[in-house]
C-alpha cells in the first residue's frame, strides 16, 4: 500500500502566474495539488499530497521472455524500454534500482556514475558480461548477476549444428539449389567420425559440446587452464596445452569468454600453428578471433572453413569480407535462441535480480564472492553471524587511531579446500565498515571499500578434530592496535576479541575478550562489567522497565562467585543516555556499553 505524506507551503509569488516543477519526484510519484489564491492576497497555500510507491523499479533495456517479465512484475515496477541509446540509458538510470540487459547494451562507468548510487543490481540475460564495466560496478556497490545455466544446452546444440552444417556444406548447398543449380560434386563434405575436435574453453557450454561430439564418434581434446582434470576425464576428454590443441585438431570449437587475455587469441601466429585444412566454429565471443587474420587464413587454405555465430562488431558491416567469404557459414548470434532457452534465461535472470533486491545471496553473482547454491545455503547462518561479529567488534573500539588491522579466525573440522571463506570475509568487512562510515557497504564493494580505507584483514584456520558435517565451530574477530570502550573485551594479548557460533541456525555471541558468554545476537545488546552479587539482574531490569525498554534476555558470565562478571542484556529499543547513566551509577557496575546490532 502506498505511503502518504502531506505538506503545507506558504509561497509569495513574484509573478501573477507560477509554474511548479517538482523535479525531486520520480515518474512513479502521484502529486495532488490544490491552489487557493485571492487576487488581493500576497501569498497562497499549496497543499501537496505525495504518494510514494515502495516498489523498486527495474529497467529492462532489451527484450526479455514473458515469464521473466511476469516474475519481475510481482515484486517491482517494470519499465520495458528497448533500443535506448547510451544517453537515454544514462538519463533513465537514476530512477532505477535494477537494470536488465542482454549483449547489445553497454553498461559503462558513466551509467553507474549517473545512477547516483540508486542502481543496486545489473542483470545480464545470458552468460557473457563483457558489455558491463565490472570494475565500475564494484566501485559503486552494484551487484552484477548473469544467467549462466539456462542457455547452456541451446548454445551447445547450436555449436554442434554449425559443426555438422559446415562439415556437410549445408548453407552453401541450400543457397546453390535455391538459385537454380544442382552442384552435387562441388559440395562434397567430410565425415566427423574419427576426427579430432579441440574444445577451447571447457566450461558449461564447452563440456556439453564435448559430450555431444563424443556421441558423434569424434576424438575430443580440450584446453582450459582452469578446468579440473577429473571432470574432463569423466567425459572422456584429454586436457592439453593451447599449442597442442590447435596444432593437432581437425576441428576447433571456441567457448572461452572475451577478456584482455583472450582478445584476438586466434591471430596470424596461432593460425600458422594449425594443421592445414582445419575447420573453426565460434559460438562464444567474436572478439577472441582477429577477423582480418581469419580471412587471410581462409584465403591461404590454412583454415578451410569457418562457422561463426558471433562477431567483433554486431551486426557486422554489409561488406564484411569474412561474412561474404564463400567458405564461411554465418548465423546472427543465435546460440541462445531457442524458445526454451529464452524463457529459461528470462526466469533465471529475473530470479537473480529479485533476490538481489531483496538482499538475498546470489549464486550467479559475477563481481562478488561466487559460490554454488548448496554452499550458500549451508553458509547462510554463518553469513549473518559474520556481519554481526564485525559490527559488534568495531563498536567496541574507543576512537583514537581507528581500525587498521583485523584478524579473522575460523575453527572447523574441514580442511582448507573444503571451506570457502570469501563470503564470510566480505560480510565481516561489511560489519566492520558500515557502523563507522557513511558509505553503504554490500557484498560487492566490501573488499574495495576496505582497501580504500587502509583496512587490512587477515584470515587463519584452526583445524579441529571431529565430524566435518558442520562447516564451522566458531568464528573469532580480533582488532589490533586500538583501545576499547569496554575493557573486558580486550584479550590477554591486547586486541579486542569477540567470538561467536551458530546455534539452531541463529548467531550467538560466545566470548568477549576472555569471558565466556552465550547470548543470541538479535536486536541490540547492553554489556555491563560488574562485581558478581545478588540483586544485580533485578536492579538493571527495573531501570530499563521504568524507561519502557523491553528486555529480551539477560545472561551473566563470571570468573567465580562474588568475583568479576559480565552481564549481557538483549533489548528491543535503544535506551536513553539517562537510562544507561543510571545503570552505570549502580555501585557494583564498573563499566557499561550499548551495542546496536
Amino acid at each position: 500500500m502506498a505511503a502518504t505524506s502531506s505538506w503545507n507551503f506558504m509561497v509569495t509569488p513574484t509573478k501573477p502566474s507560477l509554474w511548479w516543477k517538482l523535479s525531486f519526484l520520480s515518474p512513479l510519484t502521484t502529486v495532488n495539488v490544490t491552489r487557493r489564491q485571492n487576487r488581493t492576497a500576497k501569498g497562497f497555500v499549496v497543499l501537496a499530497t505525495v504518494f510514494l510507491d515502495p516498489k523498486p523499479t527495474v529497467l529492462v533495456a532489451e527484450k526479455l521472455g514473458e515469464a521473466g517479465l511476469e516474475l519481475l512484475k510481482t515484486f517491482a515496477n517494470v519499465d520495458c524500454s528497448y533500443n535506448l541509446d547510451h544517453e537515454e540509458l544514462c538519463t533513465k538510470i537514476s530512477l532505477c534500482d535494477a537494470l536488465i540487459v542482454r549483449s547489445g547494451t553497454k553498461v559503462t562507468r558513466e551509467v553507474f556514475e549517473r545512477s547516483g548510487g540508486r542502481l543496486k543490481v545489473v542483470g545480464r540475460a545470458g552468460v557473457g558480461i563483457d558489455n558491463v564495466d565490472l570494475s565500475a560496478a564494484t566501485e559503486h556497490g552494484c551487484l552484477v548477476v548473469n544467467a549462466p545455466t539456462a542457455n547452456t544446452i541451446a548454445a551447445a546444440e547450436h555449436g554442434i549444428a554449425l559443426l555438422t552444417a559446415m562439415a556437410r556444406n549445408i548453407a552453401q548447398a541450400d543457397a546453390s539449389i535455391k538459385s537454380g543449380k544442382w552442384q552435387r560434386s562441388k559440395y562434397v563434405g567430410v565425415s566427423l567420425v574419427g576426427k579430432t575436435l579441440a574444445v577451447m574453453g571447457f566450461g558449461k557450454v564447452g563440456s556439453e559440446v564435448a559430450r555431444r561430439a563424443k556421441g558423434l564418434g569424434m576424438h575430443v581434446i580440450a584446453h582450459d587452464p582452469y578446468a579440473p582434470a577429473d571432470r574432463a576425464r569423466a567425459i572422456g576428454v584429454d586436457l592439453v596445452s593451447f599449442e597442442e590443441a590447435i596444432s593437432t585438431a581437425d576441428f576447433i570449437s571456441l567457448h572461452m569468454p572475451l577478456t584482455p587475455a583472450t582478445s584476438k587469441m586466434f591471430n596470424d601466429e596461432s593460425f600458422s600453428q594449425m594443421k592445414k585444412g582445419v575447420r573453426i566454429v565460434n559460438v562464444a565471443r567474436g572478439g577472441v578471433i582477429d577477423e582480418e587474420a581469419l580471412v587471410r587464413a581462409l584465403d591461404s587454405g590454412t583454415v578451410v572453413q569457418a562457422a561463426l555465430d558471433v562477431f567483433t562488431e554486431e551486426p557486422p558491416s554489409k561488406d564484411s569480407k569474412l561474412v561474404l567469404h564463400e567458405n564461411v557459414t554465418v548465423t546472427p548470434h543465435l546460440g541462445a535462441s531457442t524458445t526454451e532457452a529464452q524463457e529459461g534465461v528470462a526466469i533465471e535472470v529475473a530470479e537473480a535480480v529479485v533476490g538481489a533486491l531483496k538482499g538475498q545471496l546470489a549464486a550467479t553473482a559475477v563481481n562478488a564472492p561466487m559460490l554454488p547454491a548448496e554452499i550458500l545455503s549451508e553458509l547462510a547462518p554463518f553469513v549473518n553471524l559474520s556481519e554481526k561479529l564485525g559490527r559488534l567488534a568495531v563498536q567496541l573500539v574507543a576512537g583514537g587511531r581507528g581500525v587498521q588491522s583485523v584478524k579473522v579466525t575460523y575453527a572447523s573440522a574441514r580442511g582448507p579446500d573444503d571451506l570457502d571463506t570469501r563470503l564470510l570475509r566480505a560480510m565481516i568487512t561489511k560489519g566492520l565498515i558500515e557502523p563507522i562510515s557513511s558509505v553503504f557497504i554490500n557484498l560487492v564493494n566490501a573488499d574495495f571499500s576496505a582497501k580504500q580505507r587502509g583496512l587490512r584483514i587477515t584470515e587463519e584456520r584452526i583445524l579441529l578434530d571431529g565430524s566435518p558435517e558442520n562447516p564451522l565451530e566458531f568464528i573469532q574477530v580480533q582488532i589490533a592496535n586500538v583501545e576499547s570502550k569496554f575493557s573486558i573485551a580486550m584479550s590477554d594479548s591486547g586486541e579486542i576479541k569477540v567470538e561467536g557460533r551458530v546455534k539452531d541456525r541463529k548467531p550467538h555471541l560466545t566470548k568477549i575478550g576472555s569471558f565466556g558468554v552465550d547470548v543470541s545476537m538479535e536486536g541490540s545488546l547492553i554489556l555491563c562489567r560488574q562485581v558478581d552479587q545478588p540483586g544485580m539482574v533485578g536492579s538493571v531490569g527495573s531501570i530499563l522497565g521504568e524507561e519502557n525498554v523491553n528486555v529480551s534476555f539477560m545472561s551473566v558470565g563470571r570468573i567465580a562467585p562474588r568475583k568479576q562478571a559480565v552481564m549481557t542484556i538483549g533489548v528491543d529499543e535503544e535506551p536513553s543516555k539517562e537510562a544507561l547513566k543510571r545503570i552505570e551509577e549502580i555501585p557494583a557496575v564498573e563499566e557499561i556499553v550499548f551495542l546496536k546490532l
